[in-house]
């Protein structure tokens, strides 16, 4: 159910669409909005430096917003950026799936460009969508898992948010990698609410006490594996348990280094940043942009982990 705060929302909407731009607005430095869905992530904070620094660098002003999870706030805080004139570009990455074309669709109306990132509201889609190939990513991380376990194992899945882009292509590739192999058995499948450590970790005491012989655990991101991972060390089995992750964060890939994690796949938030922030001048250029520009991601494991800790893409 939509909230009294995003009704409102909805009302400023259509009052920016027809309040006119102040003349002086062409005349007075560029400004690009970047509308985050949160800056606890490390993902997201890597892609706010990465955006800030190239936005320096190309002698544009940068107004970051961090919506700390909760869309409504989002959802003001963009229309808040679009009643600024100098805006000329937003850089968006929704919070979840729940109102996300609501600011796309504001921006829309007065003619302002815009870049979403990893996740793109698919009734109202952004002029450009960068993001990982999570579909890749995901079935080549599951592909290593079944040769892993030799191809015979119990799956638990802890989900990111349904229906976000992320959630729905990672289950897309991990699905199909695992249909390759009959002995993998996807045995549980629980969501959580806003990808967090704490939630893999309730939610992995939960599936283990339910079956314990759980073999394999696939956090849909490297802080839901990290709860997973803590559980499944208390737990005190009898056998090991595969965790895997994917994102690459800091602290997931240390975890893969000190041998917490078994495998992630490392996203590229640097790459993802700068390419935002240029699409986002190419845009307000009148140049074309490629409607989505998706970027590889890198399965890592113990044997590759120490370069992207020395030097995350």
């Amino acid at each position: 159910m939509m909230t009294r705060s995003l009704f409102a929302a909805i009302g400023i909407v259509w009052a920016i669409a027809i309040t006119p731009l102040t003349a002086s607005a062409a005349d007075a430095e560029i400004k690009i909005g970047f509308a985050v869905a949160n800056l606890r992530a490390n993902f997201f904070h890597q892609i706010k430096e990465s955006i800030e620094k190239a936005g320096k660098e190309a002698g544009v002003t940068v107004i970051t917003v961090d919506a700390d999870g909760d869309p409504a706030t989002q959802v003001n805080q963009v229309l808040n950026l679009l009643i600024d004139p100098n805006i000329a570009a937003l850089i968006y990455i929704p919070t979840g799936s729940i109102s996300a074309a609501l600011p796309l669709v504001a921006a829309k109306a007065v003619g302002i460009p815009t870049v979403a990132i990893d996740r793109n509201p698919p009734g109202s889609p952004a002029d450009t969508f960068i993001a990982s190939d999570s579909v890749t990513g995901a079935r080549t991380l599951g592909a290593w898992v079944v040769q892993q376990v030799g191809g015979i194992g119990k799956v638990a899945i802890i989900q990111g948010q349904l229906g976000t882009t992320p959630e729905l292509d990672r289950d897309q590739g991990f699905n199909e990698a695992l249909a390759e192999a009959p002995g993998m058995q996807v045995v549980t499948k629980q969501a959580s609410a806003a990808w967090q450590q704490d939630e893999g970790f309730a939610i992995t005491q939960d599936i283990l006490q339910r079956d314990p012989s759980i073999t394999v655990i696939f956090g849909r991101a490297d802080a839901l594996a990290l709860g997973a991972a803590q559980a499944v060390k208390l737990a005190h089995l009898d056998h090991k348990v595969l965790v895997v992750g994917f994102d690459g964060d800091v602290t997931g890939l240390k975890a893969i280094q000190n041998g917490v994690l078994d495998a992630t796949m490392t996203q590229r938030p640097q790459q993802i940043g700068r390419m935002a922030l240029h699409s986002a001048l190419d845009l307000i250029a009148h140049k074309p942009v490629p409607p989505v520009q998706l970027q590889q991601t890198t399965l890592t494991t113990r044997e590759n982990v120490a370069q992207f800790i020395d030097n995350h893409p």
